[in-house]
Protein backbone atom coordinates (compact mmCIF):
# COMPACT_ATOMS: atom_id res chain seq x y z
CA UNK A 1 0.00 0.00 0.00
CA UNK A 2 1.21 3.10 -0.89
CA UNK A 3 1.57 5.91 1.83
CA UNK A 4 -0.89 9.06 1.16
CA UNK A 5 0.90 12.18 1.26
CA UNK A 6 -0.87 15.00 3.73
CA UNK A 7 -0.87 17.12 0.71
CA UNK A 8 -2.87 14.68 -1.57
CA UNK A 9 -5.19 13.60 1.43
CA UNK A 10 -6.40 17.61 1.63
CA UNK A 11 -6.19 17.66 -2.67
CA UNK A 12 -9.39 14.87 -1.59
CA UNK A 13 -11.18 16.93 0.59
CA UNK A 14 -10.87 20.32 -1.54
CA UNK A 15 -12.14 18.73 -4.23
CA UNK A 16 -15.21 17.58 -2.59
CA UNK A 17 -15.79 21.18 -1.79
CA UNK A 18 -16.14 22.52 -5.31
CA UNK A 19 -19.66 23.84 -6.02
CA UNK A 20 -19.31 24.02 -9.49
CA UNK A 21 -18.62 20.43 -10.88
CA UNK A 22 -15.71 20.39 -13.70
CA UNK A 23 -15.88 19.15 -17.48
CA UNK A 24 -15.66 15.04 -17.57
CA UNK A 25 -12.19 15.37 -19.07
CA UNK A 26 -10.97 17.13 -15.61
CA UNK A 27 -13.15 14.49 -13.84
CA UNK A 28 -12.03 11.98 -15.90
CA UNK A 29 -7.96 13.14 -15.44
CA UNK A 30 -8.73 13.63 -11.36
CA UNK A 31 -9.93 10.19 -11.57
CA UNK A 32 -7.08 8.35 -13.18
CA UNK A 33 -3.97 10.02 -10.94
CA UNK A 34 -6.03 9.56 -7.90
CA UNK A 35 -6.48 5.91 -8.91
CA UNK A 36 -2.51 5.48 -9.78
CA UNK A 37 -1.86 7.55 -6.23
CA UNK A 38 -3.21 5.37 -3.71
CA UNK A 39 -1.79 2.39 -5.41
CA UNK A 40 -4.77 0.14 -3.94
CA UNK A 41 -5.22 -1.97 -7.50
CA UNK A 42 -2.91 -2.20 -9.88
CA UNK A 43 -3.85 -1.46 -12.93
CA UNK A 44 -2.71 -4.98 -14.56
CA UNK A 45 -5.44 -6.34 -12.19
CA UNK A 46 -7.81 -3.91 -12.83
CA UNK A 47 -11.26 -5.96 -14.40
CA UNK A 48 -11.40 -4.31 -17.72
CA UNK A 49 -15.03 -2.99 -18.84
CA UNK A 50 -17.52 -4.46 -20.57
CA UNK A 51 -18.26 -3.43 -24.25
CA UNK A 52 -21.47 -1.66 -23.51
CA UNK A 53 -20.03 0.12 -19.60
CA UNK A 54 -19.14 3.66 -21.42
CA UNK A 55 -18.50 5.58 -18.01
CA UNK A 56 -16.17 2.89 -16.84
CA UNK A 57 -14.35 2.27 -20.19
CA UNK A 58 -13.46 5.98 -20.06
CA UNK A 59 -12.70 5.56 -16.75
CA UNK A 60 -10.41 2.65 -17.64
CA UNK A 61 -8.97 4.53 -20.78
CA UNK A 62 -8.03 8.04 -17.94
CA UNK A 63 -6.05 5.55 -15.64
CA UNK A 64 -4.73 3.78 -18.24
CA UNK A 65 -2.99 6.98 -19.18
CA UNK A 66 -1.07 7.09 -16.07
CA UNK A 67 -0.66 3.51 -15.42
CA UNK A 68 3.47 4.31 -15.75
CA UNK A 69 3.65 6.63 -13.41
CA UNK A 70 4.81 6.33 -9.87
CA UNK A 71 2.40 6.65 -6.97
CA UNK A 72 4.36 9.74 -5.75
CA UNK A 73 3.85 11.42 -8.95
CA UNK A 74 0.60 11.06 -9.40
CA UNK A 75 -0.57 12.31 -5.85
CA UNK A 76 1.82 15.33 -6.85
CA UNK A 77 0.19 15.83 -10.27
CA UNK A 78 -3.42 15.30 -8.42
CA UNK A 79 -3.07 18.13 -5.84
CA UNK A 80 -1.68 20.29 -8.82
CA UNK A 81 -4.71 19.60 -11.14
CA UNK A 82 -7.11 20.03 -8.19
CA UNK A 83 -5.57 23.08 -6.87
CA UNK A 84 -6.30 24.74 -10.33
CA UNK A 85 -9.72 23.23 -10.62
CA UNK A 86 -10.38 24.58 -7.30
CA UNK A 87 -9.30 27.78 -7.92
CA UNK A 88 -11.51 27.67 -11.63
CA UNK A 89 -14.75 26.28 -10.33
CA UNK A 90 -14.73 27.21 -5.98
Amino acid sequence: MVVQSAEFKKAQEDSRKMTTQPPNDDLLEMYGLFKQGTGETKFADAPKPGMFDIKGKAKYNAWEKVKDMKPEEAQKKYVTVVKGLVAKYK
